[in-house]
């Protein structure tokens, strides 16, 4: 493949089929260029942040991060598939948006044990190493409604990198001489907690792994059609709606932002924003505010399938133990593992790069949704390996 391949993702087709259809069309999914790199950041030890009442901060800290690379791939003109993880991200770039991209986290992971005394571990490697250990990394555009589309990742490519970047011995190579920029523009933690639409409905963030990596692929077109004819269409299990939205109202609330973008809790900054938000209940009332509502919604990242399944639905308890009996005999056959975690609200981030089209939103069960399920999904990974 041509190393001029920076807009390679820009360039694959979106997809408007059916997500359990996608799944299982393997001519859809395209190989990512081997001359490409993976880029991971995770806060460490978030199950215990996220025990001590932290979840909110470690959900703000996973965006930023999200935030620091999109700008810099912006600026460059170049479109890269990411995945939120809850407590932390994950990114596959090409060598120019690389080495900027490292900088910049660098930069952030020593804001965010300033200001959090939170450590956030950054990890790098070449898709290429991906590919000569024997796993797979394929990619496909896919978009459920709207103009709102998500990459979707097939092989264990990432769990593969995650792995080896997670240990306690991956040390990330030594940063070269260049001057690099932390740029946090857009960044936003306004919204508060998010209740479900209907008052008797809950919300479930849920975890799916495919426990053979060949059958991959149609263990999630399963999970996938189990969940639209448990929880109907993407609209219906949506967790955020525009009639649940609540702006922060408090210094306090908004204090972690303020944190996060500039370190010190800085007075002109916090008012700033308050006026924002204040000012922000007049612009939702006006003709362009509640397109950027709708929006809103439509734009929430909701599903992410990084190599395994990561989503936050919402509906009734009646639905959920439909699902848990439709999985677990998924898990008893050996196609999957899974594990989930329910609340009562979503939280939500955000990466407003303008108002009218560009901006996405980042949501995760409260009290740490992501966290918690991945730390019993972890319980069930150590009784075999299946990376």
């Amino acid at each position: 493949m041509s190393m001029n391949n920076d807009q390679f993702y820009s360039r694959l087709p979106v997809n408007r089929i059916p997500l359990s259809d996608l799944l299982t069309e393997e001519h859809l999914f395209y190989k990512i260029p081997d001359n490409w790199y993976v880029i991971i950041t995770d806060i460490k030890n978030s199950t215990a942040a996220v025990q001590s009442g932290l979840h909110e901060t470690v959900n703000l800290i996973a965006t930023g991060s999200i935030v620091a690379v999109l700008n810099i791939s912006f600026k460059a003109n170049i479109t890269i598939p990411f995945f939120f993880g809850g407590d932390g991200a994950t990114f596959i770039v090409p060598q120019v948006v690389k080495d900027a991209a490292i900088g910049a986290l660098r930069l952030y992971k020593i804001n965010t044990q300033k200001n959090f005394n939170i450590e956030l571990r950054i990890g790098t490697m070449p898709v290429r190493e991906i590919y000569e250990h024997g796993s797979e990394l394929k990619v496909s555009k896919f978009s459920s409604s709207g103009n709102f589309s998500i990459p979707i990742i097939l092989g264990d490519g990432l769990m593969y990198a995650e792995k080896l970047i997670k240990r306690e011995d991956y040390q990330l190579p030594d940063p070269d001489l260049l001057e690099h920029e932390l740029n946090l523009n857009g960044m936003q933690c306004r919204w508060d907690r998010i209740k479900p639409p209907e008052n008797n409905y809950e919300v479930v963030t849920l975890i799916a792994i495919a426990a053979d990596r060949v059958k991959q692929s149609e263990a999630y077109r399963k999970v996938i059609f189990h969940i639209d004819e448990i929880y109907g269409t993407p609209e219906k299990r949506q967790p955020i709606s525009v009639s649940k939205l609540r702006l922060k109202g408090t210094f306090t609330k908004l204090g972690l932002e303020i944190r996060a973008r500039f370190g010190e809790m800085k007075v002109f900054n916090l008012i700033r924003i308050w006026l924002t938000n204040s000012l922000g209940y007049l612009y939702f009332q006006t003709r362009n505010g509640k397109t950027y509502l709708n929006r809103l919604v439509e734009m929430s990242d909701t599903l992410v399938i990084d190599g395994k399944i990561n989503t936050v639905i919402t509906g009734t308890e009646k639905q959920r133990l439909l699902l848990q009996e439709a999985l677990n005999t998924l898990e008893t056959a050996g196609e999957i593992l899974y594990a989930f975690y329910v609340s009562k609200e979503s939280v939500m981030s955000c990466y407003v790069h303008d108002l009218k089209d560009d901006h996405i939103h980042f949501v995760d069960g409260a009290e740490g949704g992501y966290t918690k399920a991945a730390g019993v999904l972890k319980l069930k990974l150590r009784k075999g390996d299946f990376i």
